[in-house]
């Protein structure tokens, strides 16, 4: 891939299908898509459309059936299970739509926690994490656990702890499905804030149209393809 700094995410004719009893429902059918350095991509759909499906692809978490499916040059299907591993800790970062944060660590063990994983310990690995606890308005909450905080207040440690490691792509999955409107809205503007100033890239999905606003482009899933929406005034 000789245009890495410009584009991040490529999609090649990528086919992506699952057995169901007897018949085969083909999930995504022939999707092309580039996915730039410092971008903003919304993704949405109908339930069952492909879009949870398309991430874990970009993740390497699945392998497509067909096409083919280069993150930060590297080609997934032709690399190992490993590999595949390690590019996901160390460059990607991940914003789920029930936070998945570990209940018996503390806000900021779970902050240190992908930090550990790259190797990354000690004063500068702490420094960080607070620092990122601050940035989402959360420093005082270093010692509390995860059951103690709000839902939003809950993304937003999840949203610290996705970009600890300094990831180049963060992929984002309902991230703001639990949250009221307004809630949803300031998740999504504080991950721009922390993402845009390093040109870092962001796929999010969402159910939410009105966050689409948001995006630099807006893609929708349907009937294993997708299609760019217009942006509106």
């Amino acid at each position: 891939m000789e245009d890495t700094e410009k584009v991040v995410v490529r999609l090649r004719a990528v086919e992506k299908h699952y057995r169901e009893g007897d018949s085969t429902r083909r999930v995504l059918d022939g999707v092309d898509l580039d996915i730039a350095r410092g971008e903003f991509l919304v993704v949405h759909g109908p339930s069952g459309s492909g879009k949870s499906t398309l991430l874990n692809l970009i993740s390497g978490i699945d392998l497509a059936d067909g096409g083919a499916i280069h993150v930060l040059g590297r080609e997934l299907g032709k690399i190992s299970e490993t590999s595949r591993t390690l590019l996901r800790r160390e460059r990607l970062g991940f914003v789920f739509q029930f936070f998945n944060l570990i209940p018996t660590l503390t806000v900021g063990e779970n902050l240190l926690f992908p930090q550990e994983l790259v190797g990354r310990v000690g004063p500068d690995a702490v420094s960080r994490a607070r620092k990122l606890l601050d940035r989402v308005g959360l420093a005082q909450r270093w010692s509390t656990f995860p059951d103690r905080l709000s839902g939003g207040e809950q993304q937003r440690v999840a949203i610290a702890r996705a970009l600890a490691h300094d990831p180049d792509i963060v992929l984002a999955d309902e991230p703001t499905g639990n949250l009221d409107d307004e809630s949803a809205r300031s998740v999504v503007e504080l991950l721009q804030e922390l993402l845009r100033p390093a040109q870092k890239t962001l796929v999010l999905v969402t159910h939410n149209l009105a966050l689409g606003r948001l995006a630099d482009r807006t893609l929708r899933v349907a009937h294993g393809k997708l299609a760019e929406e217009a942006r509106g005034p």
